[in-house]
Parts: structure tokens; sequence; C-alpha cells
């Protein structure tokens, strides 16, 4: 679904990303691991064509390095950006309407589907975002994005900041996002999360690429855990 092959990318002139390869398949949950400041925002941003790149992306056979970002969301890649970027004005469903691409319906999501998957936004369907809590407005973003039937989709740190309770729903959201054949790269500091729903798991530092493995294979590696993950 998603090849990303040697890329690199730049802030100015500080080289952020070194080289980084990895892939994800066809209706699988990748997570990309690493304390702040290593490359992982960058990377998602890089793929979108938000910051300066040299490097392979291909996308479905495609490559889409060359593309501008709104060529690239119109491919079928969707990005969920930490900031959430919700429309505080507008309603619930119209934040949601804004998400969809074109005026026919989506192949895999309807509105209904978003209040479905979070009933929280049904009941505040009328209510301006801006006034939605922090949890609610993570779960407007992601199905605001999914109204556009991605193929696939980037989410930047999802639970950043939420209470646990809302961080098992988001949790939950992935996982039956992936039952409908859309691919997640997650990039996400919870490691407990990341280990219960990824299928596999890289982890950066340095703006490069230091493991790749199953949820098991970095359970069982302590020194990757200690050198690149823990505080």
């Amino acid at each position: 679904m998603l090849e990303v092959h040697d890329l690199n990318a730049w802030y100015g002139k500080s080289h952020i990303l070194r080289g980084v390869n990895f892939n994800v398949g066809n209706g699988e949950i990748v997570s990309l691991l690493g304390r702040n400041g290593v490359g992982r925002s960058t990377t998602i941003k890089a793929i979108m064509g938000d910051v300066t790149r040299q490097g392979s992306i291909r996308f479905k056979g495609q490559e889409i390095s060359t593309l501008k970002p709104h060529e690239i969301a119109r491919a079928g890649l969707g990005y969920v950006p930490e900031n959430r970027d919700i429309f505080p004005r507008l309603t619930v469903r119209e934040n949601l309407i804004l998400g969809m691409k074109s005026t026919k319906p989506s192949k895999r999501w309807s509105m209904e589907d978003m209040f479905e998957l979070f009933p929280r936004l049904r009941e505040r369907a009328e209510t301006p975002g801006g006034v939605l809590s922090g949890g609610e407005q993570q779960m407007l973003t992601m199905c605001r994005t999914l109204m556009g039937d991605p193929d696939l989709v980037m989410i930047d740190e999802p639970t950043e900041g939420l209470a646990p309770k809302m961080v098992e729903l988001v949790g939950e959201l992935l996982a039956r996002i992936a039952e409908r054949g859309v691919s997640i790269l997650l990039v996400e500091q919870k490691l407990t999360i990341a280990l219960r729903i990824s299928k596999r798991l890289y982890v950066m530092g340095h703006g490069q690429i230091v493991f790749e493995g199953s949820a098991d294979d970095l359970k069982q590696n302590a020194a990757i855990r200690k050198e690149w993950l823990e505080v």
C-alpha cells in the first residue's frame, strides 16, 4: 500500500530525516514510535509533501513524491494532524461534510457510520466544533478524514493529552477502521496502545529507523526500549 525508500527531509538547512525506509501493507496498523524530536511527525509531513524532501514514496504502486499535497490526498491518502485542525465555528455535522472529497457517497463511510463509531458525535451533531472537549475534537478530526474515503490514513499522536477512557475509545476506533480495510500509519508515544493494536512497529531515533518488528519482538527487546523509547 505504502512504500517509503531512502526518505530524507529538511526544515531549512536542518537535515531531519536521513534515509528512512518502511512500508505499510493492505489493512495493516503500523506504528511509528520514538521520543519527541526524532522525526516521526516529519515523516508524515514529508509523505504528504508539507516539507522539503527527497526519496521514493510509492502509494498503491504510484510514485507520489512529486505530487502536491492536495493531489496526494485525492489519491486516497488521509492525514490526521496532531493539532486536529477542526473548524471551530462550524457544527460537528458541517465539519464531517467538509471531509468529503465529492458529492458522491463514500464507498466505505457515511455520516451514519461516523455516528455509530462515536455516538457522542451524534449527540453533538449541531454543536460548534470549538466547544467540544479535546477527546471529542480528536474523534471528529479522525471521522472527518474518513469521510474522504482514504485507503490509508496517517494519524499523528491521536491520544496526546486525552483521559485514559478516551484513549481506550481511540484505540477501539482505530481497530474498527482497520477492519473496514483501511491501512493505518500511527505515530504514537503511548507504547501500550501501539503494542495492542499494531501488526508491526518501527522505532525511530535521530531521523532514522532503528528497529522493525512485531509487538512481541519489541516486548522482548529490552535494549531497544531502554535506548530509544523509555524516559
